[in-house]
């Protein structure tokens, strides 16, 4: 499985449901969508600041963090922004990996 961070950002009518559920509900509602979408919740962080809570779950591929990512954004309590997350042995992989590439040319 891949690893996906989520940022958070609740609306107004978010932070109500926030407040009425708590925090404990509202990993617990997170938790679920993640097995709901294939995957399992590894941690969740609520923060200050520009971020209101950030989640890192363990998916099957981009298509389930992509169903995971829009169900949360059209239920318009929060909107999301997704980071796929990548192992150090994945960025070793990636810098042995050969590509083609010109840099434009000034």
């Amino acid at each position: 499985m891949a690893k996906y961070l989520f940022e958070a950002r609740y609306s107004a009518e978010g932070v109500k449901g926030l407040v009425r559920d708590g925090g404990t509900g509202r990993r617990a509602a997170i938790d679920k969508a993640c097995v709901s979408a294939g995957g399992k919740l590894e941690a969740m962080y609520f923060a200050f600041g520009d971020v209101d809570a950030y989640v890192v779950a363990d998916l099957p591929d981009n298509v389930s963090a992509a169903a995971l990512a829009l169900a949360v954004n059209q239920a318009g309590a929060a909107t999301t922004r997704t980071v796929v997350l990548m192992t150090a042995q994945e960025v070793d992989a990636a810098g042995k990996k050969s590509v083609a590439y010109s840099p434009p040319k000034g």
